[in-house]
């Protein structure tokens, strides 16, 4: 594939044309719809002359049980995993299932050969993460016990083919104690013949400070689980002023500290599929963001005529629109920002790729996946 970015002018005719492929590949490979107007900008995947494929990678993606059972269906194809969000538990160790039931999406993925991963988080009975709640269950032995016994009661039972911890928030003092219950549930996990992955807050050093960061040791945890996610995304998000929400340059710096403690072949990157539209001015306690997903937000801009930049620094593409009286700012990821990432990958190693979140289908990032790298 080939990455263009549209011009004054331009129409998918055109285009095709130019390349000399068909106009309904370009249709295809960009998702667009009837009666295929394009931004200025707007960054487009054409076929070109075919390439051998790349290394093989391990892929996956987050998802709700309440996905649209057509987009996880059209996404499955492009998946290693797929990681169920989310199981919770009590203060006593006792797991809280996610609603809707995931039965569903734990049968199509074993009917697309992807393996179903449960995605425990320390959320309570208000689905709220509660790093209390991390707190009391690893530093207690029998609450340590009874949540590993109900994780691995329900693996076998659902039918799951590994397990992943998003634990966020952790305090300081919990740094060690997190790393031997990491440890402890991997021991577990790995009995029954699965592994365990663990998600990482974007650290740049062992030293950073904030309550994302301390309690989350690097090499420790590398160590202690048989693979990581860097949740390289959120610079950009809800209550945060307007930028990029995974930024190329900040993802780099990231991907360099992981990768001086940790193994490469146990990192996987973090993409992001979505994006955040705010309304200006910002206000830091009053403004909050809307999320969105990659493909509302080229028609935003093609809706509201405007220009798609893209910043050379953060290498990810941003647009402003009036409506309503109010001036909107956007950034979102399109195939430019994307192939950054998937660069990182190349260059540094990496095991492969876990998209937050899979809830909406975005088909030219899965086909430039496929152009890039072979899936295991």
């Amino acid at each position: 594939m080939e990455i263009y970015v549209v011009k004054q002018g331009d129409t998918v005719d055109t285009i095709a044309q130019s390349f000399g492929v068909p106009v309904e590949s370009v249709i295809y490979n960009n998702q667009l719809f009837s009666p295929y107007r394009l931004a200025i900008g707007q960054a487009l995947l054409v076929p070109s002359e075919s390439q051998p494929p790349g290394r093989s990678i391990r892929t996956g993606g987050y998802a709700y049980s309440s996905i649209n059972e057509e987009i996880l269906t059209q996404t499955l194809p492009w998946l290693s995993g797929l990681f169920v969000f989310s199981y919770g538990f009590t203060p006593e160790g006792y797991l809280i299932p996610p609603n809707p039931d995931d039965s569903f999406m734990i049968a199509l993925a074993k009917d697309y050969a992807v393996k179903p991963i449960l995605s425990l988080t320390p959320r309570d009975s208000e689905s709220a993460f509660n790093n209390n709640l991390i707190h009391t269950v690893i530093n207690d032995e029998a609450k340590t016990e009874t949540l590993i016994e109900s994780l691995t009661a329900t693996v076998l039972q659902k039918g799951f083919q590994g397990v992943d911890l998003d634990f966020e928030y952790i305090l300081p003092q919990d740094r060690l104690p997190y790393i031997a219950f990491v440890k402890k549930v991997r021991s577990a996990v790995n009995a029954i013949g699965y592994e365990l992955s663990v998600a990482l807050a974007p650290k740049t050093s062992g030293s950073q400070q904030g309550i994302l960061y301390e309690g989350m040791d690097y090499p420790g945890l590398g160590e202690a689980a048989d693979s990581v996610l860097l949740m390289t995304y959120e610079w950009g998000y809800t209550y945060g002023p307007p930028m990029a929400v995974a930024p190329i340059n900040e993802v780099r710096r990231v991907v360099e500290y992981a990768v001086s403690v940790i193994s490469p072949g146990k990192i996987n990157l973090g993409i992001p599929n979505y994006g955040y539209d705010w309304t200006l001015p910002f206000i830091r306690g009053q403004s909050y963001a809307t999320a969105l997903s990659l493909e509302y937000a080229v028609q935003l801009a093609i809706d509201h005529d405007a220009v798609i930049e893209f910043d050379p620094v953060a290498m990810s593409p941003y647009f402003h629109y009036t409506a309503g009286g109010s001036e909107h700012e956007v950034w979102f990821e399109d195939v430019r920002s994307i192939q950054e990432k998937f660069d990182l990958i190349k260059e540094y190693g990496l095991r492969g790729a876990i998209y937050w979140q899979i809830m909406k289908f975005f088909r030219p990032n899965w086909i430039l996946l496929e152009n890039n790298f072979r899936i295991l």
